[in-house]
């Protein structure tokens, strides 16, 4: 059976970093990607990656802040968060599929039960 697990959330000070970390295991996938969902708000996508070209996506008011990346061999993804501001507070969501999806979430079939990240201002 398909899992995904998010690991790396938690407390961190404005202006700091953190990682996240999805594993997945149960198959293969085509495109993964990185979603999150504020208190009150709608889930929103940050970024996505190709498992095999390794093209990666961006919401736009993230680029230069958070980077996405894969490492094949362990079937694990990625999202470096750097300058962190307390709007980033949400739960983040991994999110796998195995055609080709970007933004939306209706497009990913799989996903994890996220990973809280809180950012103190």
């Amino acid at each position: 059976q398909v899992q995904l697990v998010e690991s790396g959330g938690g407390l961190v000070q404005a202006g700091g970093s953190l990682r996240l970390s999805c594993a997945a295991s149960g198959g293969t996938f085509y495109n993964m990607g990185w979603f999150r969902q504020a208190p009150g708000k709608e889930r929103e996508f940050v970024a996505a990656i190709r498992w095999n070209g390794g093209s990666t996506y961006y919401e736009d008011s993230v680029k230069g802040r958070f980077t996405i990346s894969r490492d094949n061999a362990k079937n694990t993804v990625y999202l470096q968060i750097s300058s962190v501001k307390p709007e980033d507070t949400a739960v983040y969501y991994c999110a796998a599929s195995r055609l080709f999806a970007v933004v939306t979430t209706s497009e990913y079939p799989y996903w994890g039960q996220g990973t809280q990240v809180t950012v103190s201002s």
